[in-house]
């Protein structure tokens, strides 16, 4: 299967273009500023040029198509609504319509920021989107028009993506903050009133494509099948790596002030996904244990 993997310089994308690559997939990468590094055909694009994603997608050709390109920047989103919609809605309109023209699948991947937060139990795939920030509102706008775009996407969605940068295997995303700071002997001040359902991007560059091989189709949570603050997500972090003497505090999201609004709630139930691949989704542990 010849894979063309969209934002490949990102953290989710990168580990999606490894695990292709481990399985001998045909990968090709596209990616907005810096070359991945991978050894396979790379191809710099701005996904908000629709003649650009289209020229590239006619000359490769590919069998299936793996968008992981946004703009993830939740507050430069609120300040930058016009960059955030042409990424992540007008972008995402563009590969649909793309892979559309060349009968490829696509897998599309939004977020659970297309949610209220105000729920109390972990959001099924059905659960109403209400996005409270201009971040989750693109992404929402992106979603839709995959949908009308391609007669079968896979959408997947996200939460408080973390794991290893590759090709060069740095931490990156949330545990590389805590591993820094509980290294330098700082307070890691981490809140207690936000609950999320963390996903591993090595684990779900891998579910993604167990899902595309199975050929799946329709929305899917993609998350770990743990439900955690991220003071808890903190100190399984610490644990894991051994530092017995860091120092967790325990904050507030209301102490920060940031531009966009974040849900307090977004755990994610995974049971369609581990039905559709019949094996459970790991835990928040597993994955960390993996990680580290």
């Amino acid at each position: 299967m010849r894979v063309l993997v969209v934002g490949a310089g990102g953290l989710l994308g990168g580990n999606v273009t490894s695990v292709a690559l481990n399985r001998n997939e045909t990968v090709v990468t596209a990616y907005h500023s810096e070359d991945p590094g991978f050894d396979r055909p790379s191809h710099q694009i701005d996904i908000t040029s629709s003649t650009a994603v289209d020229d590239l997608v006619t000359e490769i050709d590919p069998d299936a198509i793996v968008n992981c390109a946004a703009m993830t920047d939740v507050d430069g989103c609120e300040t930058d609504p016009e960059q955030a919609y042409a990424v992540n809605a007008d972008g995402a309109e563009h590969v649909a319509r793309a892979a559309d023209s060349v009968d490829a699948a696509l897998v599309h991947t939004s977020t659970d920021y297309v949610l209220d937060g105000e729920e109390t139990e972990p959001y099924s795939e059905d659960a109403e989107p209400a996005p409270k920030q201009v971040y989750g509102e693109s992404k929402l706008a992106g979603e839709r028009r995959v949908q009308e775009l391609h007669p079968d996407p896979l959408i997947a969605r996200l939460s408080f993506v973390y794991g290893r940068s590759l090709p060069d295997g740095s931490v990156s995303g949330f545990p590389a903050w805590v591993l820094e700071k509980a290294g330098e002997g700082d307070e890691i001040p981490l809140f207690t009133d936000q609950r999320v359902s963390p996903s591993y991007a090595k684990a779900t560059a891998k579910t993604l494509l167990n899902l595309l091989e199975a050929d799946q189709k329709g929305t899917f949570n993609v998350a770990s099948r743990s439900c955690v603050t991220p003071y808890e997500f903190g100190e399984l972090i610490v644990e894991e790596a051994g530092f017995e003497n860091a120092t967790l505090t325990e904050s507030s999201m209301n102490d920060i002030d940031r531009d966009a609004e974040r849900p307090r709630y977004t755990c994610l139930n995974t049971a369609a996904v581990e039905e559709a691949l019949d094996r459970p989704q790991s835990t928040l542990a597993e994955d960390l244990a993996d990680l580290l």
